[in-house]
């Protein structure tokens, strides 16, 4: 058994070492290389442009969030203000009417300044939401030219 599976490998090995590829296959495999090749360059640009884009998106919104943020600190810090002047007028005041007409001013002011302020945020808020939604659109179209191209 031993000898005849020695000849029969050495006469496969012969086979093997004379065979040749034909050549219509070598030419379809070359070009099934350059074309998975092609298709994983065009993958990989689009992913990196993706990326990009979403970074960006992140970025504007981070941004805007930050702006929020500090537009809201900015309004407590105004408010507060606000408040120990009026607290620092009433404890100044010699009579009750005095103080209940301090009073009275302080809560118009508040509410015209909080009117103010939530009209400012609202603006702001939709401004960076606009921005990150032109951001996204704009991305997601690029992405889908991309991808429609391949």
């Amino acid at each position: 058994m031993t000898d005849q599976w020695k000849r029969e490998a050495k006469e496969m090995y012969l086979a093997a070492k004379n065979a040749r590829v034909p050549e219509n296959l070598s030419v379809l495999a070359e070009d099934v290389i350059a074309k998975s090749r092609e298709a994983f360059d065009q993958f990989q640009s689009v992913s990196k442009d993706s990326t990009r884009s979403l970074e960006t998106v992140l970025q504007t919104a981070q941004d805007g969030a930050r702006a929020i943020g500090e537009r809201v600190l900015h309004n407590i810090e105004r408010n507060t203000e606000l408040a120990f002047e009026a607290a620092e007028a009433m404890a100044r005041a010699k009579t009750i009417p005095e103080i209940l007409s301090v009073h009275s001013r302080f809560f118009q002011q508040q509410m015209t300044v909080s009117a103010s302020q939530s009209r400012e945020l609202l603006e702001l808020s939709a401004k960076v939401t606009q921005q990150t939604l032109e951001l996204m659109n704009a991305a997601a179209l690029k992405t889908f030219k991309h991808v429609k191209r391949t």
